[in-house]
């Protein structure tokens, strides 16, 4: 069984692997997230849901059928939790997991956060009975939480609001809670879905455009890679106070970008969005359903693909 020393060499591992690529703002692959119980998942949900009070984590039949029966997330047909009481943050405690990726790399790091709209929408409420209520009581706890973090970038990761457009006024305020409270580089990351190569949102980052200009951030962390051509023009409506960081490299594939294609699309997007809008370009996503080998591989063209078209 991994030990924590384990864990921690690992994500020493994976910092070093991004700088010495020429990564500029590199992560810990969510490394603070594993769980050695369940391996092969990220985390995204539970490790942010189980450690709050006032949640039953244990769910039976007749919760995961009134569940299902409201169609709250196409892709999960059972709750992360049962909200019976006020919700708290309880045990969860971002700051010593984001120390844990400091304390080895320095300060110069991404800590990546799961939005309170999708967290939101994995629970089964039996207390407040208001969606809009458990929505910022979570962003609460999460606002308190990143108050804390002793890093560069901290990243609200949103990968539901995409297919639920009507509901980005209400995923905005909550959102923004959270935004508010992050004393460095605020990042907000929109994606339609990283599971098995699949996409799991419908939607259109043009039905999306007034939400993201209402978010209170520094830059947009986009998919695009493995979008349609006419997202990217949709993207020019954007707030010009807001950097734009475009995917340029597609997670949800196996094909190693060649340079070429890397620096043919951060060329594309530029055109389209127009000069000095672009603050950083990325993968679509994370890497975590592709191997170690493809990974690194589409790390390395990222940066040289970003290098031909600076000219460098």
């Amino acid at each position: 069984m991994p030990s924590e020393q384990a864990l921690i060499d690992a994500t020493r591992v994976v910092i070093d692997i991004q700088r010495q690529s020429g990564i500029d703002l590199p992560a810990d692959g969510e490394l603070y997230r594993f769980d050695v119980n369940h391996p092969d998942t990220n985390g995204m949900i539970e490790f942010f849901i189980r450690p709050l009070s006032g949640l039953q984590k244990q769910v039976g039949r007749r919760d995961w059928q009134e569940f299902v029966a409201k169609q709250s997330m196409a892709f999960r047909s059972k709750p992360a939790g049962v909200i019976i009481d006020k919700l708290n943050e309880g045990e969860l405690n971002l700051p010593v997991a984001c120390q844990r990726a400091t304390a080895i790399a320095g300060q110069n790091l991404k800590f990546t956060v799961t939005s309170p709209y999708m967290l939101a929408r994995t629970l089964l409420d039996k207390h407040y009975n208001c969606f809009g209520s458990v929505l910022m009581e979570i962003a609460r706890i999460l606002a308190a939480q990143v108050a804390d973090l002793d890093c560069a970038c901290v990243q609200v990761d949103e990968a539901n609001i995409p297919g639920n457009p009507t509901d980005g006024p209400l995923a905005a305020e909550a959102i923004n809670t959270v935004l508010d409270a992050i004393s460095g580089e605020k990042a907000v990351h929109f994606c339609f879905g990283n599971y098995g190569g699949q996409v799991i949102q419908k939607g259109s980052w043009l039905a999306l455009v007034d939400f993201l200009n209402a978010l209170r951030c520094d830059h947009l962390v986009l998919e695009l890679a493995h979008r349609p051509a006419e997202d990217l023009q949709a993207l020019s409506e954007i707030n010009h106070q807001i950097k734009v960081g475009i995917g340029v490299i597609d997670v949800k594939v196996n094909h190693i970008e060649t340079v070429d294609e890397v620096a043919s699309r951060i060329e594309i997007a530029e055109r389209q969005l127009g000069p000095n809008r672009i603050g950083w370009v990325h993968p679509d996503c994370g890497f975590w359903m592709l191997k170690r080998s493809i990974a690194d591989r589409k790390i390395e063209a990222l940066v040289k693909g970003r290098d031909l078209y600076l000219g460098e």
